[in-house]
């Protein structure tokens, strides 16, 4: 796992039964998505994506803020590259692209569960998981044009998480947007006493662990797919995706129990 330097891991990892807590672990740096933060998140992801044991995620942050995106200390620090620092950005773009993708991608639902501000990269990483837990005194913006710089990979995220309108509302005006209006808006699912947000995801994890893991896998992946299609071709994809999960074990088990009216026992296969 890549670190922060003074080798202390900028990403931690516990778990609790068949939940996975992944925790950003920076909060002198607000969290900021440093290149070895990236690194840390990319691999600690891919490792719960092997992980047969996980059906659910929480994503979490230590200290005050959720993340405050790109570390722009270490974005400024490489203007002096030959290059002016293009290089640098090409990759830090595209590290930050594949840990966003790989938060959709991951087999297991991600709940993120925010207490503080989520900004920028940071707000695009809440955004881009399935569930958003969030703290009455949590708060998202995306404030890239604020200086100079239009959020436009964060908007990538929020644009598939709330209407355009208000997706472009945030981009355009950078302000922080409440927890109540983020939940009224669509991006956040809930919203809790300030403290509370984490074991309120950690119930709404273990409450979805508590399914069969291969209708959860199964049930992400079709349903992002589908999300990308037109209608007919949505239909027909999820179609195909219930057929595959009828012929699942847990599906005859789960149907059976139904019928039967006991509890069904999972196989997670």
């Amino acid at each position: 796992m890549a670190s922060t330097g003074d080798n202390t891991p900028p990403v931690t990892r516990r778990d609790e039964g068949a939940v996975a807590i992944i925790t950003l672990d920076r909060p002198a740096a607000r969290n900021s998505l440093s290149r070895a933060m990236l690194a840390a998140l990319q691999a600690t992801l891919d490792e719960v994506a092997a992980d047969e044991r996980i059906r659910c995620v929480v994503l979490t942050a230590e200290g005050p803020a959720f993340s405050a995106g790109h570390d722009l200390k270490e974005i400024t620090a490489r203007r002096a590259d030959p290059d002016g620092g293009a290089g640098f950005f090409a990759e830090t773009m595209a590290a930050c692209s594949a840990v966003m993708q790989r938060v959709v991608t991951l087999p297991q639902p991600v709940i993120a569960a925010v207490e503080g501000v989520a900004t920028a990269a940071g707000c695009q990483l809440a955004a881009s998981c399935d569930l958003l837990v969030a703290s009455e005194r949590a708060k998202f913006c995306t404030p890239g044009v604020d200086i100079g710089l239009f959020c436009s990979t964060p908007g990538v995220a929020v644009a598939r998480a709330v209407p355009r309108k208000a997706a472009m509302e945030m981009l355009l005006l950078g302000e922080m947007v409440p927890a109540a209006e983020a939940h009224r808006m669509g991006l956040v699912n809930r919203v809790v006493p300030a403290g509370t947000a984490l074991p309120a995801a950690l119930d709404l994890a273990q409450r979805i662990a508590a399914r069969s893991a291969v209708a959860l896998r199964m049930g992400k992946r079709g349903f992002n797919a589908q999300a990308a299609l037109p209608l007919a071709e949505a239909y027909a994809a999820a179609g195909q995706v219930m057929v595959e999960n009828l012929l699942a074990e847990d599906a005859a088990e789960g149907i059976g129990a139904f019928l039967g009216k006991r509890p069904a026992e999972w196989r997670h296969r």
